[in-house]
């Protein structure tokens, strides 16, 4: 949404308009060969961040259809075009294996479980066409951001997590994940291709934490109750009952489903010390860009 873009910016500097004014806007559906194409010309550095993500059973050709075939034709594209480099926004769903106790780096090779989300999935195989570019010549590097914390868009993306926790949330989960600042993102995308640093692909996150900690930190700064209340799988899955009953009545999209269980119980541990090792880079805390956050909404 062009219109949302200013006030994004607002969040960032004091001169939205000045920066607004510099961005030039194409309309383009990476799912059309020709329009990917001809958005191309005259292009030397490709940032990759189109993507959908959905858990909703019926979304499954639109993940595909976006995420997987809509990067094969910007791929395609930016060797027929001969882009000198380019940077895809993976995510670090992609680093993927039940097998790995330990911290999950980069070198984990991807193994399928079964409890694997489509847009996990699709994720995946937009990494493989990456690799598959950079095998044919393409100078492209890989970010697998965790869960990407920015003011902005409060109905949507991790907004929506900031928003749940301003009406007062009561439960937690054990499961836990890995969080940056949008910020951070930005900054080392910019510096890997600045650097020239190609054929990798990075874990950006500042650092693991349960979900009970970070409800508890937005809850907080916005002086409600940190949640008490455990909620097991037995609890979660009644809840998936009532809730798949509640959105046939509704028609709106669910909110617990199997994918988001899975994810919602796991444990995963990631390291981001080749990207700090790489650009010698210093994330900002999660404690200190979170009070922040909820200071715009």
């Amino acid at each position: 949404d062009i219109n949302k873009v200013k006030k994004l910016l607002s969040y960032y500097v004091a001169n939205p308009d000045e920066l607004f004014n510099k961005i030039k806007w194409v309309h383009l559906d990476i799912t059309d060969v020709v329009s990917t194409e001809e958005a191309l010309n005259g292009i030397e550095t490709v940032y990759h961040c189109a993507g959908f993500v959905s858990f909703q059973e019926r979304d499954l050709e639109k993940l595909k259809q976006i995420n997987e075939i809509g990067t094969a034709n910007l791929v395609n594209a930016c060797l027929s075009k001969k882009i000198k480099a380019f940077c895809h926004v993976s995510s670090l769903a992609a680093i993927n294996n039940s097998d790995y106790l330990g911290q999950l780096t980069e070198k984990v090779f991807w193994k399928t479980s079964g409890q694997e989300s489509a847009y996990t999935i699709s994720k995946y195989n937009a990494e493989r066409e990456i690799w598959r570019g950079i095998e044919e010549g393409l100078n492209a590097v890989i970010v697998n951001p965790g869960v990407i914390l920015a003011p902005g868009y409060w109905n949507q993306s991790s907004g929506k997590l900031f928003a749940f926790c301003k009406k007062g949330n009561l439960f937690y989960t054990d499961g836990s994940t890995g969080y940056v600042g949008a910020l951070d993102v930005a900054d080392i995308m910019t510096q890997l291709i600045d650097k020239e640093i190609f054929n990798e692909r990075y874990i950006l996150i500042e650092g693991t934490y349960t979900f009970k900690e970070i409800f508890t930190m937005i809850q907080n700064e916005f002086n409600k109750r940190p949640p008490f209340i455990k909620s097991g799988l037995f609890l979660l899955h009644f809840g998936r009952i009532i809730d798949g009953i509640w959105c046939k009545l509704t028609g709106k999209d669910r909110v617990l489903t199997k994918e988001i269980i899975h994810s919602a119980m796991g444990h995963k541990q990631f390291s981001n010390l080749k990207i700090k090792n790489t650009l010698q880079f210093d994330f900002n805390p999660i404690k200190a860009l979170v009070p922040s956050i909820c200071k715009h909404l």
